[in-house]
């Protein structure tokens, strides 16, 4: 095993160790949640940083947003096989180069969906592949830099008729929000980096 997924495996399991208060969730939907899963995968390099990708703007779904590779559970898969699998369509990377950690709290969407994280490492300078289709392009997030809670900034804005609150990450030009601010929130509550 190497170092980071080394430290990072210990992280994962003192930051789980314990319940928390106050994770965040958005609980509007009053349905029945579907799984979905996204893949934390940091990088194992000098200043390890999350891969994220950048929706293209003309998809029906979050055009424009940052997010992790990630997407729906098919039935018969465990949230850790979704990932891996998002991961593959998305930016070509390998399940043979994916170290995973571990999954950690679930994130429920306003839009019904229950989004598992899963932790991963994956090498430096991994070669990647994006689909044009669902990926307008990917950077690094230093995971120093978007667990810093200085750097996770209140933001409110009033939409579907009431005022909603969110955390906004900005790294470089990248804007970084919502549903992946959260669950980057949330990772930062369990992993003491």
């Amino acid at each position: 095993m190497n170092e980071l997924a080394a430290r990072l495996r210990a992280l994962h399991e003192d930051g789980h160790a314990q319940e928390l208060d106050n994770l965040l969730s958005d609980e509007r939907h009053g349905g029945t949640f579907r799984p979905a899963a996204v893949l934390a995968a940091i990088t194992e390099s000098e200043r390890p940083g999350f891969l994220m990708i950048h929706r293209p703007s003309n998809m029906r779904s979050h055009p424009g947003q940052v997010a992790f590779p990630g997407g729906k559970i098919d039935p018969g898969e465990s949230p850790v096989e979704a990932a891996l699998r998002e991961a593959w369509e998305e930016l070509g990377i390998h399940e043979r180069d994916v170290t995973v950690i571990g999954t950690s709290d679930a994130y429920r969407t306003g839009t019904g969906y229950e989004v598992t994280p899963v932790i991963a490492v994956v090498p430096p300078n991994l070669e990647l592949n994006p689909s044009p289709t669902e990926v307008a392009q990917w950077f690094e997030a230093p995971v120093d830099f978007v667990f810093n809670r200085e750097n996770q900034v209140e933001q409110s804005a009033f939409w579907q008729g009431a005022e909603r609150r969110y955390i906004e990450i900005m790294w470089q030009q990248h804007r970084i929000w919502g549903v992946t601010a959260a669950i980057i929130h949330n990772l930062s509550r369990r992993i003491a980096w």
